[in-house]
């Protein structure tokens, strides 16, 4: 279920006929709604899974739409190549439901499968490759730079310890143990995060991409960025701020001076939503900088 959905469509405020780049479309949930609104068929829609892509495919293929299977920011560089650019841009950054539901993918505690996490299966590097080969100090910088774990070195040393490990279950069990103390979620939330992240290069991709999309972005075009953990929040922030303001040179009006979360009504039907924020920009046309 797509997470924020009448915010996103509250801020991309979609007009028939205007173009829409989706660079996280997933399964299409934000895209659908998108198109019933435009009643067009300029829609691109990037996704870096293969799966996703296929269901994509059968969804919108009929109905013209665009359909790239690429990491956001190859994609990105691409269509700014090609000198393309839209009236609406959204990147919703979290992970798809299936991607935790299916245990093959390896993404998730509560499913035992193998120690996967890659949103681009064709890409080598697995979170395996990475618990098994990485020494101390990179599994610790990991732990703590991605996952903002307090615990890295006690658990990183305790990964190396029980080397090989090959499941999910494995990894969760391993840093349960070596904890130690109470924890709301489950002891291994911030590992799989970190892992996951270093898996897919999420934080690179996001800073690279996001100028980009500003570029993507015709005047007066709207973009929208939903992220779900505080570092991909803090870029989306830090880099948003830097293009906005009152200066003669600036290329953004912020929509939002805060960011956007679920409503209480929302989280009831959408427990995923509850770590989303939404923050959202327009492009401000030449003649009205100053």
């Amino acid at each position: 279920m797509p997470v924020l959905m009448s915010e996103t469509l509250q801020y991309l405020d979609p007009k028939p006929d205007e173009t829409y780049l989706d660079l996280t479309a997933g399964y299409g949930g934000h895209a659908g709604a998108v198109r019933a609104l435009t009643n067009g068929r300029a829609v691109t829609l990037v996704d870096r899974d293969q799966m996703a892509i296929s269901q994509l495919k059968e969804r919108f293929s009929d109905h013209g739409a665009e359909i790239i299977h690429s990491d956001f920011l190859s994609a990105s560089n691409q269509l700014v190549q090609n000198g393309r650019q839209y009236d609406m841009i959204l990147a919703d950054l979290g992970v798809s439901s299936p991607h935790l539901n299916i245990a093959s993918r390896g993404f998730a505690i509560s499913h035992d499968g193998p120690l996967d996490m890659r949103m681009d299966q064709t890409q080598a590097v697995t979170a395996a490759d990475i618990v098994n080969t990485y020494d101390e100090e990179d599994l610790v910088r990991i732990l703590r730079v991605y996952g903002e774990e307090p615990r890295a070195k006690r658990i990183a040393q305790a990964i190396i310890q029980q080397r090989p490990l090959t499941t999910t279950s494995q990894l969760a069990k391993i840093v349960a143990q070596a904890y130690r103390g109470y924890s709301k979620t489950h002891p291994a939330t911030r590992t799989f995060q970190a892992l996951r992240i270093a898996v897919n290069d999420e934080l690179r991709q996001v800073e690279q991409a996001l100028p980009l999309w500003i570029r993507l972005l015709k005047p007066g075009g709207r973009l929208a960025v939903i992220s779900f953990h505080s570092l991909e929040d803090r870029i989306v922030k830090t880099i948003l701020a830097e293009r906005a303001g009152k200066r003669y040179d600036a290329e953004l009006q912020l929509l939002t001076k805060r960011p956007v979360v679920a409503t209480k009504d929302e989280l009831v039907s959408n427990p995923r939503a509850r770590s989303a924020k939404l923050r959202a920009a327009v492009k401000i046309k030449i003649n009205e900088r100053g």
